[in-house]
């Protein structure tokens, strides 16, 4: 089937990444590297055949990469403004 070949993970994961270029914020950056890490373990022959345990595979690389952007390029400290007063105030 279709989860045993490791050049659809690939593509899923390129188009997920594309789906990221139009709607930026890392949402699906995470899942298009959990995408190629799966097509890249199935490639190579490490990872299982059951569709049930790719999809495992996939959701935890998914998260660790998710985890790991979030870390580099995700919340600094002090980016959120706290506004106290408004502009309009006299």
């Amino acid at each position: 089937m279709w989860w045993s070949i490791w050049w659809v993970w690939i593509v899923a994961g390129f188009l997920l990444g594309m789906l990221e270029i139009m709607v930026p914020g890392y949402i699906f950056l995470g899942f298009a590297i959990g995408a190629v890490a799966s097509g890249i373990l199935v490639g190579i022959g490490v990872a299982p055949a059951s569709p049930a345990l790719l999809v495992l595979i996939f959701a935890v690389c998914s998260l660790v990469a998710w985890l790991v952007l979030r870390r580099t390029m995700g919340v600094r400290k002090g980016q959120v403004k706290v506004w106290d007063r408004d502009i309009n105030d006299n």
